[in-house]
């Protein structure tokens, strides 16, 4: 019976609170620009070689709220990083939970928990099975804007927890090992299209 009651109570607030105005869901994607290191500097190679650093992601959210909000998202994420000419590319879910308030207008500010499964890396041809957890938890904070339907923000993702990867250099004459951060920070523009 308390089964049953507690469920009737989550059906409930779940329909009152997306009846509200701005709750719903969508479809979201964008960029992803990860640093290694000092973004300054890696944003001066960028003149260079300007899809050094740069990946990508789409996925579905959802949003409860009004002034107010809960937005949790499910996000493929494809992220490219260069090591002094070496590419690391990482294919990821990432699932942040987002608390966020209106601020003026269509200005809105937000923060919260970003979750992370890894899903396949390659470091130049060599896949590196020894990433030290498939699992880590993230940090976003960031700020956006709603114009109608249409939600347009910038974040800045910071990994919580170090997560390397271990692999021995290709190069006979040097077989020493090397680590890699599988979490590097970002910035990120996110779109989404609320349906």
């Amino acid at each position: 019976m308390k089964r049953i009651l507690l469920v009737a109570v989550c059906v409930l607030f779940s329909i009152s609170a997306f009846s509200q105005k701005e709750a719903g869901f969508g479809i979201t994607g964008g960029l992803n620009y990860s640093a290694n290191g000092d973004y300054f500097e890696s944003a001066s190679n960028a003149a260079e070689n300007p899809d050094r650093n740069i990946g990508y992601h789409i996925g579905i959210y959802g949003k409860v709220g009004e002034r107010f909000y809960l937005r949790p998202e499910l996000l493929y994420t494809r992220t490219k990083s260069d090591y002094d000419g070496d590419k690391f590319n990482m294919s990821k879910l990432d699932a942040p939970v987002l608390v966020g308030a209106k601020i003026i207008g269509p200005l809105h500010v937000f923060a919260g928990p970003a979750f992370q499964y890894i899903l396949d890396t390659d470091f130049d041809g060599v896949t590196i099975n020894d990433v030290e957890n498939d699992f880590s938890v993230g940090l976003h904070i960031g700020a956006g804007v709603n114009l109608g339907k249409l939600g347009i923000d910038v974040r800045y993702e910071r990994g919580l927890s170090n997560n390397e990867a271990s692999f021995i250099n290709t190069n006979i004459t040097s077989l020493e090992a090397s680590r890699i951060d599988v979490r590097p920070d970002q910035i990120i523009l996110n779109l989404s299209i609320k349906l």
